[in-house]
């Protein structure tokens, strides 16, 4: 867009110009806006805290819908009333458990059903699918393990703000202290009841901790970016405003069953929406303080501000809400969650970036920059291509040598992406996934390790014809790592319990059902019982793992080239250009490699981390190739403006100085907004924190400031095919400006 060389009293005389209704009219939508954004904070501000109370955390939210483990899943209701989720209340005294021990845990049993929660009126009891019974001793004569069997689908309803689960788990652990402990016993409640409790745990309160942990970050870094104490509040009150409307939909839909949202959605959802917000602000701001240089008139400058902004940022929110429905594909309950909660978020933060935020502006004028308040001084941040000023001199530097700058980092970007192989993403157990020792799976591995089979309690079910039972079990038994086969209702000489022809055979294993040697004799163990019949599934929490690590492997073939494609033809019609569009996609895959290179050196070597989920490369590269391309598009927008009157390698250069600024804020804004997911302690959110934190700075300093505007340069107007912009008429129309970016870099006749 041609500047317009406005002197200050023809802004006056533009001011004058305007009608007394026109004035009014202009004054009337900015308070209506502001009225309608404060409502949307009344209401949906609330709703924000209240996400924890939809939170689906069980491991239904968690399985593939198709796999095999979830077919089983829903088989083996059928051979109960009531699906069950088992707590195991381990009791250890490693020099040997007394008589009076055991009396002392039976007591204790039989107590379970009457502790009472620490809210509200409830009692564990409510809650069990039966009272417990006898204690189980181990072998070694040193612990005795108890089931205690939660209804699985009563334990996950919201009580007073928080789960049965949760405080069933607190109670008994409560009520043990001050009994069995008091006498010398080490007392643990694990089971998948209670790894679910202390993933609840890990989450609680932690999503105000997250969002005050991310504002604090952001605005201290727009405190610098602006050096204005005023303009931070306005950007943080957008996201925070972004984040209502966000909740104002998400809310009643999860209520209702439409949407799926767990601890590390919202987590994820929070930072997403401030970081995105953030980037949009400060694009928007910075193009305002620009035009404010230009035009004397608030309105005029807001006017060519937005126009100029709007398009790149709506492409950019466009780009993240499509490339996060992608999500939908995925096989996975959690991941498939994620991409239509995420999109609402950033359709909340593009609603208040664009409308809340020019509204504010309006209202404070030139004062909301103060201390450093912009004046009618027609001065430009392209002025300084080549001469002063950092994004300058870099601009001068790509002007220069445009090929040595981009072979050079795309080397550096492909030495580091040629560790990719070696990023270790096969899973990780749940000893590993937790941060901090939680009781859990301290006592899963006194459990397993020392006086029970690993696989105890958390069986391998297997569904299998009625007449075809004792082969299933026979073959079962012989895999291995099987410790122990039985048939369901067939125990103490009774006859199997058959439903619809079918049975149901538990295989206890001998490992942990997340261990490596469990999840070989799951496959063994199906391979195997393929020769019996295609009628027989093989399911139960370590199936399941497996079909999580499958699915996951789907999801990356599947779901990556799909947002691939779609940023692709979002990119095209933003830049109506075909080459353009590939360099960027190229240029960002690029980088997504070049980070999960760095990122295995750095998780596997420098950190010694056991593993990553097998889900972490996918949400990686949603975030890294869907946010990264934001930077990309911030530029390119801004170089095809200036190309269009200046010329391609003038314009790449002073699109290059005028955005480089705001662009790099953007990207360490969102880089430390997602290093917020690093307060939660779960190895997960820690790594997918250092992951796009790195890879968005490697994206804003490396591959939007150097790679992409020099190849760019080196190609010149051919990057715009197959569209073509019109040459300048001469350089007396290209300015100071103009001709500075052509004496470092352009060259005559270039379009």
């Amino acid at each position: 867009m041609a500047r317009t060389d406005l002197r200050p009293e023809q802004g006056s005389a533009e001011r004058a110009g305007l009608s007394r209704r026109q004035r009014i009219l202009r004054s009337v939508v900015v308070a209506l806006v502001l009225v309608g954004f404060l409502a949307v904070a009344g209401v949906g501000g609330p709703l924000v805290g209240r996400l924890s109370e939809v939170q689906k955390n069980d491991n239904a939210s968690f399985l593939p819908a198709s796999a095999e483990s979830t077919e089983v899943s829903q088989l083996a209701r059928s051979f109960a009333p009531v699906e069950a989720l088992p707590y195991f209340l381990v009791v250890e005294r490693p020099s040997g458990l007394t008589p009076a021990d055991r009396q002392a845990v039976q007591d204790f049993v039989q107590r379970i059903p009457t502790l009472p929660f620490a809210v509200d009126d409830h009692r564990l009891g409510q809650y069990l699918v039966a009272p417990p019974g006898q204690a189980i001793p181990s072998a070694d004569g040193e612990a005795l393990m108890v089931p205690v069997l939660l209804d699985a689908d009563k334990a996950s309803k919201a009580v007073a703000g928080t789960t049965p689960l949760y405080e069933g788990a607190q109670a008994m652990r409560t009520a043990a202290q001050k009994t069995l402990e008091a006498d010398g016993l080490k007392v643990y409640v694990t089971g998948p009841a209670g790894i679910l409790a202390d993933f609840v745990d890990a989450f609680s309160g932690i999503d105000g901790i997250l969002l005050l942990v991310a504002l604090i970050v952001v605005f201290v870094i727009l405190l610098i970016v602006y050096r204005s104490p005023i303009l931070p509040v306005t950007v943080l009150l957008s996201a925070m405003l972004g984040l209502s409307l966000a909740a104002l939909v998400v809310f009643p839909l999860a209520k209702h069953g439409a949407l799926d949202v767990n601890g590390q959605t919202q987590g994820i959802l929070f930072i997403l929406v401030v970081g995105a917000t953030t980037d949009y602000a400060l694009l928007l701001v910075a193009r305002y303080r620009e035009e404010l240089h230009d035009h004397q008139s608030k309105w005029t400058a807001m006017r060519a501000a937005w126009r100029a902004a709007v398009e790149p940022i709506v492409a950019s929110g466009s780009t993240v809400i499509l490339g996060l429905l992608c999500l939908l594909l995925s096989d996975l309950g959690s991941t498939r969650g994620l991409g239509p909660v995420g999109a609402l978020g950033i359709a909340g933060a593009l609603l208040s970036a664009l409308l809340f935020l020019p509204a504010v502006l309006m209202l404070f004028g030139r004062r909301i920059f103060w201390p450093l308040i912009p004046h009618v001084d027609h001065v430009h941040s392209e002025d300084s291509v080549g001469r002063r000023g950092i994004w300058g001199r870099v601009a001068g530097m790509v002007g220069r040598h445009p090929r040595r700058t981009w072979v050079t980092t795309l080397v550096v970007l492909l030495i580091c992406g040629a560790f990719v192989p070696t990023f270790r993403a096969s899973g990780t157990t749940q000893a590993e996934l937790f941060r901090n020792p939680v009781e859990s799976v301290t006592g899963e591995h006194v459990m397993a390790e020392h006086h029970f089979p690993g696989g105890s309690g958390t069986p391998v079910e297997i569904i299998a014809p009625a007449d075809q039972a004792d082969r299933v079990a026979s073959i079962a038994k012989q895999v291995d790592g099987v410790e122990d086969v039985s048939v369901s209702g067939g125990n103490d000489g009774g006859s199997p319990k058959v439903v619809d022809g079918r049975v149901l055979v538990d295989a206890t294993l001998q490992s942990g059902s997340d261990s490596q040697a469990s999840i070989d004799a799951v496959k063994q163990m199906r391979t195997q019982l393929d020769a019996v019949g295609t009628d027989v599934l093989v399911g139960g929490d370590t199936a399941a793992n497996l079909d999580v690590r499958d699915a996951s492997k789907r999801d990356l073939r599947v779901i990556i080239p799909a947002i691939l494609a779609v940023i692709l033809v979002v990119l095209m019609l933003l830049l109506r250009s075909v080459l353009a569009a590939i360099l960027l996609v190229v240029a960002n895959v690029v980088s997504f490699a070049a980070t999960i290179g760095v990122s295995a050196l750095v998780f596997n070597h420098l950190f010694d981390y056991p593993g990553a989920d097998p889900g972490l490369p996918l949400y990686a590269f949603v975030f890294l190739v869907a946010l990264g391309i934001d930077y990309s598009i911030f530029l390119m927008t801004r170089v095809r403006e200036e190309s269009g009157h200046r010329g391609t390698r003038p314009g790449v250069l002073v699109g290059l100085a005028v955005t480089g600024g705001v662009i790099t804020s953007a990207g360490v804004v969102l880089a430390a907004t997602f290093s917020a997911l690093s307060v939660i302690p779960i190895l997960f959110l820690l790594q997918i924190a250092f992951l796009v934190a790195f890879g968005v700075l490697l994206d804003t300093l490396v591959v939007r400031s150097l790679l992409v505007p020099a190849v760019v340069h080196e190609v010149g107007s051919v990057i715009w095919w197959p569209s073509r912009l019109d040459r300048p008429k001469g350089r007396h129309e290209m300015g100071a400006v103009g001709r500075t970016a052509a004496t470092v870099g352009a060259t005559e006749g270039e379009r």
